[in-house]
């Protein structure tokens, strides 16, 4: 379904992780890169992000966000703004229920997608984003998705198919 209001608004990859595998020790700094577009590779992941070829069927090869949930975050945390960026997942949508995608096949503009599961907040999200941050993304926090067809999303509107 082709929508206006079905809307691609950052894309954002980092080559190297910021909380995996620190448990009990700081988080380290990665530089995020903001794209107007991005490789899918089917299998592997989004081409120059630190989960690019990370393990075979990796469930979180693309992450993405709800623009509704990153707004509702910042005025309860009272942030001036929200640095989408520091949530560490891919892709900002708006227009779209993104838990509804959860055990779906889906493409967005010919890249087709399976919804895995909810990106699940961890600990970090207190010190990245705020106190309580965490608490608040719990059953919001995004959508997984494995990548089953090469493609390349952009930034803007797009179309939605949903299979069966």
């Amino acid at each position: 379904m082709l929508s206006e209001s079905h809307r691609i608004l950052e894309i954002h990859v980092s080559p190297g992780h910021d909380f995996k595998g620190r448990h009990g020790k700081s988080r380290l700094r990665n530089e995020t890169k903001r794209l107007d577009e991005v490789e899918c590779v089917a299998g592997k992941g989004l081409r120059g992000d630190r989960f690019f070829d990370y393990n075979f069927d990796f469930k979180g090869q693309v992450t993405f966000f709800d623009r509704a949930v990153a707004d509702d975050l910042r005025d309860r945390l009272g942030l001036a703004s929200l640095d989408f960026s520091k949530t560490r997942r891919n892709v900002l949508t708006a227009g779209i229920d993104l838990d509804r995608l959860i055990g779906k096949r889906f493409s967005i503009n010919g890249v087709v997608f399976m919804g895995v599961e909810e990106c699940a907040p961890c600990y970090w999200m207190d010190e990245a984003l705020g106190p309580g941050a965490e608490e608040m993304l719990k059953g919001r926090g995004g959508l997984r998705c494995r990548i089953l067809s090469d493609g390349i999303l952009k930034v803007g509107k797009f179309d939605i198919i949903e299979y069966e």
